[in-house]
């Protein structure tokens, strides 16, 4: 019997686990999936957490409760792939053969990275918010911080869900006006873009709400290092940003054991074609979500779309078959700007983020680019079709591939 191997039971992992018992023999494949992990989280909710809109509870399951009962879950560390033997060598030694890998391995955070990060004041005044950790000691420091600056601070790109941090900003201005201590706080977004966002018209929409909101953006912010001791956040340009908390998304990397195993690039991101998602070398090692170094965002709804294109040219290779060309990049994501309000962004690899509204003309629902009660909404209703639809490899009401239709160029 043949092996499917998938690395990672996150979001990719989960989609294609579903998909492929859908469209593989079981007389003639077994599907192994591992993660050193058993427990699910739902990482958008993460974001809420700090802010008392979800509790940890909410965002925690069970990875195996998501699994078909057909797919076998090896709960372990890894050590490595050797691709020439097309073999994967679990912590502990154990070592597994596949005959078609898929690496769904993600990314993580890594504060190392940045000189100080870690020196003094990481889980005392620093935060993250990527990790369930880091989201968790941050909410219980909020329920006691009483004014001050708040420096929020992106290392550098690529960083898993781009816009996560503008939302962290955007709803930590609501949650200290709902608190009555506004005034009393400084809000700062520091960026190594030279705007709010990578693209030009988002940019200025985004960079807009900043001001709106009085949250300085303090652009081309190179971060060179961190001195907890005077709470001092420097760049590279000699710049320096005082704070009393920081929030930080660090440097993202891809898992470890892709640079041990010399499958990655310099941030252990895979080498992918973008518009296949097979592996640039190796012809039976496909790739998804966050693991890939494909341009497009590394969030769960490009994970959805990526899975779509994927399922299907695995099948093809296993029948001998052409490869499609079909995954364009599509990326939607809402954007929660406070207040119960929030927009939504709609783009791929060519094209930007545009006005209008989605999925359908002139109806919509949902605005794009243009604040909206119903775009939070649609935000809040992302959770209940994550955990019923996406990781279940369901099919979902849009299309994969980005369209036209209702943007206004």
């Amino acid at each position: 019997m043949k092996t499917f191997l998938i690395l990672g039971g996150g979001t990719g992992g989960t989609i294609m686990a579903n998909k492929l018992v859908k469209r593989l023999d079981p007389q003639e494949w077994k599907i192994v999936i591992v993660d050193k992990s058993e427990i699910h989280y739902y990482q958008p909710g993460f974001l809420f957490i700090p802010f008392g809109m979800y509790k940890p509870e909410d965002v925690v399951e069970r990875k195996k409760s998501y699994l078909p009962s057909s797919v076998q879950f090896i709960q372990s560390e890894i050590e490595k792939i050797t691709p020439e033997e097309n073999e994967v060598t679990l912590k502990g030694g154990q070592v597994l053969h596949y005959d078609t890998l898929l690496i769904a391995s993600g990314t993580d955070i890594h504060p190392e990275e940045i000189e100080g990060m870690l020196d003094g004041g990481w889980y005392q005044n620093i935060f993250d918010f990527y990790t369930f950790e880091g989201t968790t000691k941050l909410a219980k420091f909020l329920e006691k911080f009483n004014g001050g600056r708040v420096v929020i601070n992106v290392a550098e790109m690529p960083i898993k869900c781009p816009v996560a941090p503008l939302e962290f900003a955007f709803l930590a201005d609501d949650y200290f006006v709902r608190r009555g201590i506004r005034s009393k706080v400084e809000l700062v977004y520091a960026t190594p873009l030279p705007g709010a966002f990578t693209k030009p018209r988002s940019s200025a929409a985004l960079g807009s709400m900043l001001d709106q909101k009085g949250i300085h953006l303090e652009p081309d912010f190179a971060i060179s290092g961190v001195d907890s001791s005077r709470n001092v956040l420097s760049s590279f340009d000699g710049r320096e940003l005082n704070y009393d908390l920081l929030v930080t998304i660090p440097t993202n990397m891809g898992a470890d054991f892709i640079g041990k195993s010399g499958l990655g690039d310099d941030l252990n991101f895979v080498p992918t074609n973008k518009a296949t998602l097979q592996s640039s070398k190796w012809e039976n090692i496909w790739v998804i979500g966050d693991a890939a170094n494909v341009p497009a965002s590394k969030a769960g709804a490009v994970t959805h779309f990526e899975s779509d294109t994927l399922i299907e040219n695995i099948v093809h290779q296993l029948k001998g078959e052409p490869l499609e060309e079909t995954f364009d990049g599509h990326a939607n994501c809402y954007i929660e700007s406070g207040h119960g309000k929030a927009l939504l962004i709609d783009f791929n690899y060519n094209t930007e983020p545009l006005p209008g509204t989605y999925p359908l003309p002139v109806v919509g629902p949902f605005s794009l680019l243009k604040e909206s009660t119903i775009n939070h909404w649609g935000k809040l209703a992302f959770k209940w079709m994550y955990w019923n639809l996406i990781v279940k490899g369901r099919p979902m009401p849009v299309s994969t591939q980005m369209s036209m239709v209702g943007k206004k160029p």
